[in-house]
């Protein structure tokens, strides 16, 4: 039995707490958070034996095996890099890290702790976006031509005018951090590495603090053409909708609800069909749970403890997550400068 401690009374609680759970390999022993009184009713409610209000705390415990990370990005560096120089498994969550220098001292330290240290990419745990892939990779739609991204929904920190990391971009957040990070890392998981980006953001009317939108022309090293657009104040927005067009047939993956992960349908037409067919919607296993993202990140936290059983490679892990830190800052320095701008192939990160 693994002992896990997580780091965070928000989305580790709801989310990462049940997707854990779900391995009967995992005891979750530890949650901490920035209030010890508030962990503690969480902790006690969740039937977790123990609770901090300091994560130093829960990752020095000895009961704590492996640590699972749900805090401000800027945070979740300390907390990862002092957890594996001890010799503890990290997953952390997306952004990976505040800003690009942090995330290459997270992935430097993974390398030299040799643990397992992964990032919740969840999006790619999809039971359709994984038939999506298949598909793709076996030729289904031919060469791919082109594809779009059109992502629009209205969040609820937005909604309330939060002014947290999820709307402000000075700490690693805002749209860039909160959402096209999703955007970086599954589009190169299916269709390889961008090349070039030309990125322009923007934020709510009277309020420049609050990052919101993007949209993006992109180029993939293999040759197509992309183009993203994502906003998170969009009211009664469409949902979000990943459209592949290639010479021979046309892959679509759209959920227009406002569960994040629950209610993608895959759609698929090829020449000479003359509408698209549906393919696969639900995924069956979601049903038992109450939020959507449980049963993908389920699928990251069995990797995650394969990977500490056999000694094998996490991933998605740090790799994975500082060529999308790369990303977020080619994109930021798109905007600021007013142009595009060409990214360093994944094998730069060696040369850190």
């Amino acid at each position: 039995m693994i002992g896990l401690g997580i780091v965070g009374c928000n989305y580790g609680r709801i989310v990462q707490l049940p997707a854990f759970r779900a391995d009967p390999r995992c005891e979750v022993v530890a949650l901490a958070g920035s209030n010890l009184a508030r962990a503690s009713g969480f902790a006690r409610a969740a039937g977790v034996p123990n609770a901090y209000g300091d994560w130093r705390a829960l990752v020095e415990d000895p009961s704590v095996q492996a640590v699972a990370i749900a805090t401000v990005p800027s945070v979740q560096a300390q907390v990862a890099i002092h957890a594996l120089a001890i010799g503890k498994p990290v997953f952390a969550e997306k952004p990976m890290a505040g800003n690009l220098t942090d995330a290459g001292a997270m992935l430097r330290q993974a390398r030299a702790a040799g643990l397992p240290a992964m990032i919740d990419f969840n999006f790619p745990q999809i039971v359709s976006w994984q038939r999506a892939k298949t598909m793709i990779d076996a030729g289904a739609i031919g060469a791919l031509r082109h594809l779009a991204v059109h992502w629009h929904v209205e969040n609820r920190a937005v909604q309330a005018r939060m002014r947290n990391w999820k709307t402000l971009s000075d700490d690693g957040g805002g749209v860039l951090g909160n959402f096209i990070s999703h955007c970086f890392h599954y589009l190169e998981w299916f269709c390889g590495p961008i090349a070039k980006l030309t990125a322009r953001l923007s934020a709510l009317p009277g309020d420049d603090d609050l990052q919101t939108t993007a949209t993006m022309a992109l180029e993939f090293a293999a040759g197509p053409m992309g183009s993203l657009s994502m906003s998170c104040a969009s009211y009664l927005g469409s949902g979000h909708r990943i459209e592949f067009y290639g010479e021979d047939g046309t892959l679509v993956l759209n959920n227009p609800g406002a569960d994040y992960m629950r209610g993608f349908e895959l759609s698929y037409g090829k020449r000479p069909s003359a509408a698209l067919t549906h393919i696969i919607g639900d995924d069956p296993a979601e049903a038992h749970y109450p939020d959507g993202r449980i049963a993908p990140v389920s699928r990251l936290a069995n990797r995650f403890f394969d990977a500490i059983e056999t000694g094998a490679v996490a991933r998605p892990g740090f790799a994975e997550g500082y060529r999308v830190q790369q990303l977020i800052d080619a994109a930021r320095r798109s905007h600021g400068q007013g142009r595009a701008v060409e990214i360093a192939g994944a094998a730069a990160e060696e040369g850190m």
